[in-house]
C-alpha cells in the first residue's frame, strides 16, 4: 500500500531515470538526503518538467517502493540567479558538494540545511564581487563543517593544548595545518601549510554568523589570504572525508 507524504527540501541533483522520468536528490528537513523519482518530467507538457537542481521545494511523495515518487512539486525557492555568473554557480554547487558527504539518508539534519539556504541567499546579492564569492564559499564551509562533526580546530594547539591565540603584530609567529591532526604552533616538518598571525584571527571570526568586514564595509583580508585559507579547507575535506570537491576547482579558475 502506498502512503501519501509531504517533504521540503534543496534541490541537489537532477538526473535521468528511465526514458521519460528524472532522478531528484534533495536535502530534506524530515529525512536529510532523499532520491525521488519524477515521474514523466522529462516529457516537454509535464507539470514535473521544470524540476531543477537549487531549487527549494515541497513535494508530494508515495512510498510505495524503495525509490519514492512524487506526484505534486511545488517551487517555494529558486536561487536561478545563482547561474547568472560562472563563480556564484560554482560556489554553490560546492555547497551542494559539501552537503551529500556529511547528510546521510534517513539522517535529518535540519541545521545544514538552514545553513545552506542562508548561504545561497547570500550569493544571490545583486552585483556581488568575485571576492565576496570567495569569502562567502569558504565561511559557509567552515560552518557546515562544524555542524556535519568535521570542524576546523582552531582553538587549541593539537601538540602542546595551549589556546591558539594570535599574537597580532608578531609576523614572526606561525601556526601549522597538520591536516590528520589540527593545528600546532611554529612550523612544523609535517606541515600542509602554515598561517600567520592575522590568517588565523580571520579564520577564527568565520565561526561566527556574518561574514568579517572592515569599517567601510568592504570583505577583510585580501585575495591571496582567501585563496589560502580555501586551500587550508580543501586539504582538511580531503584528509577527513576522503573526498575533492570539483567545484571548487571551477570556482578558483574563476576567480583567479
Amino acid at each position: 500500500m502506498s502512503i501519501d507524504k509531504k517533504v521540503k527540501g534543496l534541490s541537489l541533483k537532477v538526473g535521468p531515470l528511465g526514458e521519460n522520468d528524472r532522478l531528484l536528490t534533495i536535502l530534506s528537513h524530515e529525512k536529510g538526503i532523499i532520491r525521488i523519482a519524477i515521474p514523466g518530467a522529462r516529457r516537454p507538457k509535464s507539470s514535473l518538467a521544470a524540476t531543477s537542481a537549487l531549487t527549494f521545494l515541497e513535494l508530494h511523495i508515495r512510498d510505495k517502493s524503495k525509490l519514492p515518487r512524487a506526484h505534486q512539486i511545488k517551487i517555494v525557492k529558486s536561487f536561478s540567479k545563482l547561474g547568472e555568473k560562472l563563480e556564484t554557480l560554482a560556489a554553490a554547487q560546492a555547497l551542494t558538494e559539501l552537503s551529500l558527504l556529511l547528510v546521510g539518508t534517513n539522517d535529518p539534519q535540519p541545521e545544514i540545511l538552514q545553513t545552506i539556504l542562508i548561504h545561497l541567499e547570500r550569493l544571490e546579492k545583486p552585483e556581488i564581487e568575485p571576492l565576496e564569492v570567495l569569502a562567502n564559499c569558504v565561511q559557509s564551509f567552515v560552518h557546515l563543517l562544524a555542524l556535519g562533526g568535521y570542524g576546523l580546530p582552531i582553538q587549541k594547539c593539537c601538540k602542546s593544548d595551549k589556546d591558539l591565540i594570535p599574537p597580532i603584530g608578531n609576523w614572526e609567529w606561525r601556526c601549522s595545518l597538520i591536516a590528520n591532526e589540527g593545528f600546532a604552533i611554529g612550523e612544523a616538518n609535517n606541515s600542509e601549510l602554515s598561517l600567520n598571525p592575522s590568517e588565523l584571527a580571520l579564520l577564527q571570526r568565520l565561526t561566527r554568523p556574518p561574514l568579517p568586514l572592515t569599517k567601510a564595509g568592504t570583505i577583510l583580508g585580501p585575495l591571496n589570504v582567501w585563496m589560502k585559507l580555501l586551500l587550508l579547507i580543501e586539504l582538511w575535506i580531503e584528509t577527513h572525508l576522503d573526498r575533492k570537491i570539483n567545484s571548487l576547482q571551477i570556482l578558483k579558475k574563476t576567480i583567479c
